[in-house]
């Protein structure tokens, strides 16, 4: 049988989530509409026990090299997050997480020429209680703090070993200031282009003069890490002027201070950011672009309560989260499927909607990078190039792809599910759109569907039937533009 759907809570779960499996789809039809909303956002109230279940019968599978070892093969990183993705009961947590891994883009593949794959594996993904030297990843931080505080995620951020190595910050000295983060944090981390100046810019940089590595533990050997570290003697003491302010009094100046209580001066400048109108509505505007629509113009009334929430609440992001997923305009039926699917919420769905027995999270792996995203990779520092930059001739072949593999895969489950629905091949196909649920199709296309399902001839819904149409069928859906909809 169809599994009961609701276009309401299948909105909340691709939205804040990666869609829905049916028994995810099942708890929160169970909840009332506050009630679903608060299950999303207190995820800290469900065990986080999801690592636990890889390698367990019942969930997807994984695929490596000798041991699974996601703190230090890349590939295996990768595997693990989207083995999250599928089975996570805390979906907002794992959304907001690639929210700011996006927000925050750090890629692997610079840290990999700087210090190695394996150690830079684990500055973007290890967990602590796994890593000989205690590592916590980039994504690790970020996955703790997800729906924390922003001003803390910035510290944080800017502590952050990955982050040090991404945007040169381990070279940051009084001798020679390096401008990277200096201006990242400002263009893209919290105010946005059009607030700060170049000499901003450079008063930023030093500012974080001092803000370094070093590696504890004897290099080699397995203890052994880099980890931030504040050196005096590498910072200026001088003082700092902006071209906005720092301080709640409205001063622009940090003061000149001694090496040893040099620290303060980045500190101030992040709790400068942090405070600023400016991020509160860059932030509102990228998390309506992400949560509301990206075809709609951004509704600034909608933008300004965000931000005001953002700001009554000190920084907030639970707080912000739940003004979000509450708002009118999150439940306005215009605004469903009204954003293009990254590659990994695409991917990701089509998991939850087919099915997984039997299939491993490797075989999403290269299909991903085919389509356009390597996650732990962004191309740049501005993340990647969403909306329509997602699709080229290429990236819709990979999507297409990935969904004919994963369904032929699938093939002897679908078939049987299908059953029910073998009547006629308008059945067949209403079960199949139910299953995987766009933006109503064209009835020239829900025609063109029955017409494969007759193709091969009389239609008389046996099982060899079941298990040859129904992949294809799933795969001609899943290949229509409304489907690459979230």
């Amino acid at each position: 049988m169809p599994y009961a759907f609701d276009p309401h809570v299948e909105h909340l779960l691709r939205r804040a989530g990666f869609g829905g499996r049916p028994d995810e789809i099942d708890t929160y039809r169970a909840e009332s509409f506050t009630g679903a909303v608060s299950r999303l956002i207190n995820y800290d109230r469900i065990p986080d026990d999801v690592d636990t279940k890889i390698g367990r019968p019942g969930y997807a599978g994984t695929t490596s090299r000798g041991p699974f070892s996601p703190n230090t093969s890349i590939v295996d990183a990768r595997q693990r997050w989207l083995f999250r993705m599928i089975h996570t009961e805390r979906p907002l947590q794992e959304k907001m997480t690639l929210f700011w891994h996006n927000h925050f883009a750090t890629a692997y593949a610079k840290l990999a020429g700087q210090v190695g794959a394996a150690d830079a594996t684990r500055y973007m993904a290890a967990r602590p209680a796994e890593d000989p030297g205690q590592v916590r990843g980039q994504i690790e931080m970020i996955r703790d703090n997800a729906l924390g505080n922003f001003r803390d995620l910035l510290v944080n951020i800017a502590r952050d070993t990955a982050m040090l190595l991404w945007l040169d910050g381990y070279t940051n000295t009084r001798q020679r200031p390096q401008e990277n983060f200096g201006r990242e944090i400002m263009e893209l981390f919290t105010m946005g282009v059009g607030h700060y100046t170049e000499e901003d810019v450079y008063a930023a940089a030093r500012v974080f003069t001092g803000w370094n590595l070093t590696r504890r533990g004897p290099a080699g050997d397995r203890t052994s890490r880099f980890e931030f570290l504040y050196i005096p003697n590498n910072h200026d003491t001088s003082a700092k002027t902006f071209t906005f302010p720092i301080y709640g009094d409205g001063g622009r100046t940090i003061p000149a201070r001694s090496a040893a209580q040099g620290m303060q001066d980045g500190l101030d400048l992040i709790d400068a950011l942090a405070a600023s109108p400016h991020t509160a509505r860059y932030l509102a505007t990228k998390l309506y672009r992400f949560f509301i629509s990206e075809f709609a113009d951004v509704d600034q009334p909608w933008v300004e309560r965000v931000a005001s929430v953002y700001q009554t609440s000190r920084y907030d992001m639970k707080a912000v989260m739940r003004e979000v997923l509450l708002s009118n305009q999150f439940w306005d039926q215009r605004h469903f499927f009204a954003r293009y699917s990254w590659p990994v919420e695409f991917a990701v769905r089509v998991v939850k909607d087919v099915g997984w027995t039997g299939f491993s999270v490797f075989d999403m792996v290269t299909p991903l990078g085919n389509m356009g995203q390597n996650l732990y990779d962004p191309p740049d520092v501005a993340g990647w190039d969403l909306g329509k930059g997602w699709f080229s001739t290429g990236s819709m072949l990979a999507r297409m792809n990935f969904a004919s593999t994963l369904a032929a895969n699938q093939r002897f489950n679908l078939a049987n599910r299908a059953r029910p629905a073998a009547s006629s091949p308008a059945a067949l196909v209403a079960h199949v759109l139910e299953s995987l649920r766009t933006p109503a199709l064209d009835r020239a296309v829900t025609g063109e569907l029955a017409d494969y399902v007759l193709a091969t001839g009389p239609w008389t819904g046996s099982l060899p039937q079941l298990q040859a149409k129904v992949p294809g069928l799933v795969h001609l859906v899943a290949g229509t533009p409304e489907y690459q909809f979230v």
